[in-house]
């Protein structure tokens, strides 16, 4: 919840190289198609080669939302997500690798002048240097709706921001707006302009956490998110979210987002998405479960979707009662275990000696049934993840409170489309790779 020191030019995909073609688009493009870049891949700043597969997996597995007390908030431990977003900002663009998250709205890099910065194998960027920056004032409306209004705030002074996390790496720094430049499947670039981000001065403990991250890609719904501003989005996870191999995961931005499969009604709040959780079966079977406990009843409860969060994390009697059923259908034929993911936390995974291949051979899907008919559908490798060779382990987790959280393993091998104007999540079970742009 890990890095080294690789070499950056493997580390990014520099869009700047070869002189590519930048189409002169007057409006925010319909559709952008971009590849997501696996934390663990080979060409990853965040990628260890001193790590083996195990410990990555137990790490990935505690990856989870954390609640934040901040100016603007947040919900993740961002430095230990997995996917990450290629771009660059500014005139000369500089080159940034920042994390996808849906639980914050945030998008921020760090930036000179630096009181402290991690990024010691890529230029970081500075807004002195950049013909496009643009300094957002206190007293603008972009600033004051996303945080509380300060008193003293004159014109004059620039709209400042606090991103603060539980655990991980918070910003602090400047709001302001800078063009973005994305790299298209011919080699060309695609350019948003005036996209309001945090220029983040001072970027907490990073010689703790992971010293190579350029930011994060926020993807929350607040009114300086880019996700606000294109209405619609959509990512696509295939295969295995702990195989840093697979090199079709996409996020797809724009109106143009395939909103596809079956739709679930979406409720934004306090920037978080939520969705209506109506039960769950295991095969044909329900287990008993009160519809009412996945209801939202006040701050930090519901059901929210999430990609900062790996495993799913289950209301305690939700949990207990998918738990129950999966043990029922186990422990005859499989020896149990446990395997602590945190100690801070007291995190404790039900895991089963064997493999995931062999010994879950005919093991019924696991099916969430939301609002609307829309379902996401979890066969073993959704609902399972091989710790260790002999040994794999439940990937729903039991939570300390009221809201479930769906993360990405349960959405792996789905296209996940967010219409916000609409209201509207779609599932589309999907290979990833037919989103080639």
């Amino acid at each position: 919840m890990e890095q080294i020191q690789f070499l950056f030019i493997f580390s990014f995909t520099i869009i700047c190289l070869s002189s590519p073609i930048i189409r002169a688009i007057p409006s925010d493009p319909r559709r952008l198609v971009l590849n997501l870049t696996h934390r663990d891949s080979i060409h990853s700043a965040y990628h260890n080669r001193s790590e083996d597969f195990t410990t990555r997996l137990k790490r990935t597995m505690q990856i989870r939302r954390t609640l934040s007390t901040t100016d603007i908030e947040a919900d993740l431990v961002p430095s230990n997500s997995l996917f990450l977003v290629n771009f660059s900002i500014g005139q000369p663009p500089i080159p940034q690798l920042a994390i996808m998250d849906t639980g914050s709205s945030l998008l921020w890099v760090q930036c000179q002048p630096c009181r402290r910065c991690s990024n010691q194998y890529s230029p970081i960027y500075d807004s002195r240097s950049s013909s496009t920056y643009k300094v957002l004032p206190c007293t603008s409306e972009d600033c004051i709706s996303s945080k509380r209004p300060n008193t003293s705030c004159t014109s004059s002074d620039p709209c400042s921001y606090r991103q603060k996390y539980r655990r991980g790496v918070g910003s602090k720094g400047n709001l302001a707006k800078e063009q973005l430049s994305f790299r298209t499947s011919d080699d060309g670039l695609i350019v948003l302009h005036d996209v309001i981000f945090g220029c983040g001065s001072n970027n907490g403990d990073l010689q703790r956490s992971n010293r190579l991250m350029s930011g994060v890609f926020g993807l929350g719904y607040l009114r300086t998110s880019l996700a606000t501003r294109l209405a619609k989005f959509s990512y696509c996870i295939g295969g295995n979210v702990s195989d840093p191999s697979y090199i079709y995961n996409k996020l797809v931005l724009g109106d143009g987002a395939g909103v596809e499969g079956d739709s679930t009604r979406l409720e934004v709040i306090d920037g978080d998405y939520h969705v209506l959780l109506e039960g769950i079966s295991v095969g044909e079977e329900k287990p008993p479960i009160n519809p009412n406990i996945f209801r939202r009843t006040g701050r930090d409860s519901g059901v929210v979707i999430d990609s900062g969060s790996v495993s799913t994390w289950m209301v305690k009697e939700g949990y207990d009662a998918l738990f129950n059923k999966v043990q029922s259908l186990l422990n005859p034929w499989l020896t149990q275990s446990s395997i602590q993911l945190d100690p801070d936390l007291d995190l404790v995974a039900v895991c089963y000696n064997g493999t995931i291949n062999q010994d879950l051979e005919g093991f019924p899907t696991v099916t969430f049934h939301f609002v609307g008919e829309a379902e996401l559908v979890l066969d073993t490798s959704s609902l399972f993840a091989q710790i260790e060779p002999d040994r794999f382990c439940l990937a729903v987790l039991p939570i300390d409170g009221n809201q479930t959280i769906i993360g990405l393993m349960a959405q792996q091998n789905y296209n996940v489309a967010y219409d916000i104007n609409e209201k509207k999540l779609s599932f589309l079970r999907i290979d990833c790779q037919l989103l080639e742009d």
